[in-house]
């Protein structure tokens, strides 16, 4: 499913384009350049935080607790 949803340019995915319009990249840039960026949604469906790819999945265990 998620192999054919548009990440970037003018048929974005709209949750793509939500995510991107609240939690813009590295210098405002709203690109999202790799598939594992990531996002921190907390409970209302709102963007808390954007992560680069390079964060490993263990270091969002703190973060993530505090939207508990």
């Amino acid at each position: 499913m998620f192999s054919r949803l548009k990440v970037n340019g003018p048929k974005a995915h709209p949750l793509y384009r939500h995510l991107k319009r609240h939690k813009p990249g590295l210098l405002g840039t709203p690109i999202i350049k790799w598939n594992f960026t990531k996002f921190l949604i907390d409970r209302d469906g709102q963007p808390v935080a954007r992560y680069a790819p390079r964060t490993k999945p263990e270091d969002l265990e703190e973060p993530i607790k505090s939207l508990l």
